[in-house]
């Protein structure tokens, strides 16, 4: 039933409405339809009820399936393919485009596809080679990691203005990426900024494409508007959202130029400034694109910027801010951008300067603000949406908004902050810098212009030439071929400048200022090239510092050639003078055919001079002087001055070399001459004006040979005695002096005479083998003393090192006679001696075999045991074994003395005497001859002393004491004996060494009772407590009744005195042997 008329008749006419499914009669509606529409229907009650909603922006619904890329082209693939019932690959391009135009304009049909549009390279990758990427890239795609058609590298080129961006702007700085598929379109838009665009189409099929050139972009914007008004009444900056669509030939019936490609895989398609452009996808594809701006762009973009402004559309980006980068960095941009630039940061100075004087009434503060730290919706215009910059305005009531100069009467009454990047004052320089920089290359280009017409009084330096040439290159001047040229000219006069500075250094020859060498002139300018050298500076476009220099050169060149030919005539030049022309010749770097000449001149100059100067000097002339003067003499060119000087020399020469040998022959020749003939033959070469080493050591041994006669007949005049070192120093001396001398072989002989006699008396003083020197055995012994009283191990070892045991040697008679006078016989000294003994004797009880266990005797450093022998000197114990003694070879009282003391034989002084005579019959003064001669006086005074005590009475004395001696002597040896036989009866090796130390300990007792008297009551007690008046040996009893009691300390006095002389002379007599029997 109709809802206008109520009636249900007509129902062929009759619509149901597919809002609220209300019917209506085609014929009843305002205005009546004459056919009944096809597709949905509203009626004029849901239009107003539609109509009255809120309006929504107008667009594509985001699509809410994710797709991989293989299935996205599976999608697509069969799509395509069923829509047309045919293979992909067979559907002709004309019947997708005539196929899509239809579904555009039909309002019945509806198709819907899907297009992956706008997707970030940075965060899915990009189709180009990039580094640090996703995927890694081929060494064959490694070329085009930096090329420029590389769209990730295209908007940040040097050329592109984008570069001075500081953000990562997606689908501007930043490539986009496009999967497409059949129908997929985008509609008519024109870039961000109005910027260019570039398409790449990777893989796929075609992407057909319609653009309007950018001059007729108002005109399309005006049909667009015409037909479509309550769109753009909705949204006035319809065409910026990618959202409208008409059919080319609609606008071409217009009057709107559209032009028509399509875009296959492997291809670019770009975009110009404002030039509007659509297109939809053939089918499955892959394809990228991004933004560029070169320089024509940059009053393009300002103008967006208006229109934005107008429209209260969102800025991408900053246009001032990226002026602004780019003028801060004028002296390395573009000059050609610079000069573009120069206009844009004076329209932009003098747009900021009208702005800024209606704008500031009511400010109140002023605040630089670095407005490229704000987000960008913190600086926008409030009113406009403009990205603020250089200025802006804000007020105390609304803080987070903000204003641009255009709308500064849009914020309220209240006090108004300005908010500035740069002042005027910064900004003049900054515009300043920009027109300089756009100005430089019409000066350099008039500057080169100038230098290479080669104007004579206008030339220009060297140096201005390469800073025009560093301006070119840093300056990325845009005329190459003109570069060129400049770097050319720059080139050759450098290379010029390079070699007068060489020829004005002298660095390119090499100096010569001794004989034997040639010059290297291969590389030198001869003087007609240096006159050509000096023509070509004056031909140069610019003038280099060094042509003056040059000319100087050519000068002085001409000025040496005249001196060279006046010195060259001259028939003997000076040294000075050739030398002094030579480094004139030197210093100037040109090939001088005088040079050579002068050069030999010089060496000939020089040798004659050499050799004059030598001749003067004859001391020393010496033969390798003038052998080495003639070999340089032969190197030299011919000269009669240099024949006649090597004639002299050669003769001289020979001479010298005869007399040399002559006299090297006189030397060593046997038998030596006479001091006499040598000194004639040294007569004739005195007259040899020349130095001979072989005659001056001739004249020197001769010298030598007189100075040695007069000391040798100095040496026994008036009847000295000569010393045997004396004597042989002199010998020595003559060793040496190859020269016949008179008094050589009586000296030999006389020496001779004294090694005979020392080896007879060291046959007769000294033992088989002995360590000790003829000379130590013959002086006192300088060994006795606390010094014997050292350790068994000590004694050890100095017995494997006798050579440390050996006393001080006397070397010289100084030492002999300082020896032997400290050691003369005086009371003092016998009895120094005597205490000296008695303490060792004293000490001598604490050496005894009682601790065995615990001391090292002899000199096998063993413990006592067995038959023991005592050393009279030095009270040390010893083997019978060790050293090889046999009691039966010692008679009682006879003293015994051990290796060590044992120093020497002991000959009678009947044997002793002979030798001293002998001695003074060679009549020379020897050591060993002093120290016999001393020890032969003091053996005299010893026996006048011993004579004199038994003069004395004391030998009676010692008479009558001796019987009772005997006596005890034998009981003693037979108490020994009884015990020895106990003893034996024994086999434990206890009671052995229990005998031993008894032994030891008795013969300790007895030591110290012969140093101190004991008086005992009981003489028939043992051994301990017998009573002894003299000494507490068992054979010396103190006497009794009437007999006759001898002082205790003679008789000691005088077996110490006995012994003591005994070990230390080395001379044997008749009156010591006898005296010992009676002890």
């Amino acid at each position: 039933m109709c809802l206008v008329c109520g009636q249900g008749n007509a129902e062929d006419r009759l619509l149901l409405c597919d809002g609220c499914d209300d019917s209506y009669h085609t014929f009843c509606l305002l205005p009546p339809l004459q056919d009944v529409p096809k597709g949905d229907w509203r009626c004029p009650k849901c239009l107003a009820q539609e109509c009255g909603k809120p309006q929504a922006a107008f667009g594509f619904e985001q699509a809410s399936r994710s797709y991989t890329l293989q299935a996205f082209g599976d999608m697509a693939d069969s799509f395509k393919s069923d829509y047309f019932n045919m293979p992909v690959h067979m559907v002709p391009t004309e019947l997708v485009e005539k196929e899509f135009w239809r579904l555009v304009s039909t309002i019945e049909e509806d198709v819907t596809v899907e297009y992956g549009a706008d997707i970030a390279s940075k965060e899915f990758g990009s189709g180009f080679p990039v580094k640090n990427g996703h995927f890694q890239v081929s060494p064959e795609d490694e070329q085009y990691l930096s090329s420029g058609w590389n769209l990730n590298n295209m908007p940040v080129l040097d050329a592109s203005v984008l570069t001075h961006i500081t953000a990562d702007i997606c689908g501007m700085k930043l490539p986009w990426l496009y999967v497409g598929m059949c129908f997929s379109s985008f509609c008519w838009h024109i870039e961000d900024h109005w910027s260019y665009s570039i398409n790449y189409l990777h893989w796929g099929e075609p992407k057909t494409w319609y653009g309007v050139p950018c001059y007729a972009a108002e005109h399309l914007e005006s049909v667009m508007r015409k037909l479509a008004p309550e769109l753009f009444e909705c949204q006035p900056d319809l065409l910026h959202q990618l959202v409208t669509i008409m059919n080319p030939n609609t606008l071409m019936n217009h009057g709107v130029p559209v032009f028509r490609t399509n875009q296959c895989a492997g291809e670019f398609v770009i975009t110009f400034p404002r030039a509007y452009h659509s297109g939809f996808n053939q089918g499955f594809n892959f394809a990228e694109a991004v933004n560029f701006c070169t320089m024509d762009w940059m009053p393009i973009g300002r103008s967006c910027i208006e229109h934005y402004r107008d429209l209260r559309r969102y800025c991408v980006f900053s246009h001032d801010e990226m002026v602004c980068n780019m003028a801060l960095k004028a002296p390395t941009l573009d000059v050609n951008l610079a000069a573009v630039l120069t206009k844009e940061v004076q329209d932009m100075l003098q747009e900021e300067e009208d702005l800024l004087s209606p704008s500031l009434q009511g400010v109140v503060r002023s605040q630089q603000v670095d407005f490229e730290l704000l987000p960008d919706e913190e600086r926008q215009c409030d009113r406009c949406l403009t990205t603020c910059f250089l200025s802006g305005l804000a007020c105390d009531c609304r803080p987070k908004k903000m204003v641009c100069l255009y709308h500064f009467h849009e914020l309220c009454q209240c006090p108004t902050d300005k908010l500035y990047k740069f002042t005027l004052e910064e900004l003049y320089p900054i515009v300043a810098s920009v027109k300089h920089r756009a100005e430089s290359y019409e000066n350099w280009l008039r500057d080169v212009t100038e230098i290479l017409e080669k104007k004579e009084g206008n030339k220009r330096s060297l140096e201005e030439l390469h800073s025009l040439v560093e301006l070119a290159e840093t300056g990325a001047f845009p005329d190459a071929n003109l570069q060129e040229q400049l770097k050319i000219i720059a080139s050759e006069a450098d290379k010029v400048a390079v070699m007068a500075q060489q020829l004005l250094n002298g660095k390119r020859q090499t100096r010569y200022r001794t004989c034997g060498g040639k010059s290297q002139s291969q590389n030198e300018l001869t003087v007609e090239e240096l006159r050509s050298f000096v023509r070509q500076l004056d031909a140069l476009p610019c003038n280099i510092r060094q042509a003056p220099l040059l000319r100087d050169l050519l000068t002085r060149v001409e000025d040496f050639e005249e001196r060279s030919a006046r010195l060259l005539s001259d028939e003997s030049p000076s040294p000075s003078d050739l030398q002094d022309l030579l480094d004139l010749s030197l210093g100037l770097d040109v090939e001088l055919p005088q040079r050579p000449v002068l050069r030999e001149r010089l060496e000939q100059a020089r040798w004659l001079e050499a050799v004059a100067q030598h001749s003067s000097q004859p001391e020393a002339l010496c033969l390798d002087t003038m052998r080495r003067l003639i070999d340089q003499g032969v190197g030299l060119a011919p000269h009669g001055s240099v024949e006649k000087a090597m004639a002299r020399l050669q003769e001289l020469l020979t001479v010298s070399e005869q007399w040399e040998e002559r006299a090297l022959g006189l030397m060593e020749n046997r038998p030596f001459q006479s001091i006499e003939a040598l000194d004639e033959a040294l007569q004739e070469v005195d007259n040899i004006p020349a130095f001979l080493p072989n005659c001056l050591e001739l004249k020197d041994t001769v010298e030598r040979a007189r100075s040695w006669v007069q000391e040798a007949e100095a040496l026994q005049l008036g009847g000295r005695i000569p010393v045997l070192e004396t004597l042989s120093e002199l010998l020595q001396r003559a060793d040496s002096i190859p020269v016949k001398l008179e008094p050589l072989g009586r000296l030999e002989a006389l020496v001779s005479d004294v090694q005979a006699w020392k080896e007879s008396a060291a046959k007769t003083f000294l033992l088989r083998n002995s360590r000790f020197s003829l000379l130590e055995v013959l002086c006192p012994r300088c060994d006795v003393g606390p010094g014997l009283l050292r350790s068994k191990s000590k004694k050890g070892k100095e017995m494997s090192q006798t050579s440390r045991r050996s006393p001080s040697r006397l070397d010289s008679v100084c030492d002999v006679e300082k020896a032997l006078s400290e050691s003369k016989d005086s009371a003092s000294a016998v009895s120094g001696k005597l205490n000296l003994l008695y303490t060792i004797n004293a000490y001598s009880r604490f050496s005894t075999a009682d601790d065995g266990n615990a001391l090292s005797v002899c000199v096998c450093q063993k413990p006592p045991s067995g038959e023991m022998v005592r050393c009279e000197l030095c009270r040390d114990l010893f083997h019978g074994d060790c050293v090889q003694l046999e009691r039966s070879e010692l008679e009682y009282g006879e003293a015994w003395f051990c290796p060590f003391c044992q120093r020497s034989r002991k000959p009678p002084l009947d044997k002793v005497l002979p030798l001293l005579a002998s001695l003074q019959r060679i009549r020379v003064r020897l050591p060993e001859g002093d120290a016999l001669r001393f020890l032969i006086e003091r053996t005299v005074k010893w026996q006048h002393k011993v004579q004199q005590a038994c003069s004395d009475g004391l030998l009676e004395r010692l008479g009558k004491v001796s019987k009772r001696t005997k006596k005890r002597k034998e009981s003693s040896d037979s108490q020994l004996s009884d015990k020895a036989k106990k003893s034996r009866k024994k086999k434990s090796k206890k009671s052995r060494e229990r005998r031993e130390e008894e032994r030891s300990e008795r013969r300790e007792e007895r030591r110290r009772s012969s140093c101190s008297p004991v008086h005992t009551s009981d003489p028939a007690g043992s051994e301990s407590d017998e009573d002894y008046s003299l000494c507490a040996a068992p054979w010396c009893r103190e006497p009794e009744g009437d007999e006759v009691r001898t002082p205790m300390y003679s008789g000691k006095m005088f077996f110490f005195l006995l012994v003591y002389y005994y070990g230390i002379y080395p001379i044997s007599f008749t009156e010591m042997y006898y005296y010992g029997k009676c002890l």
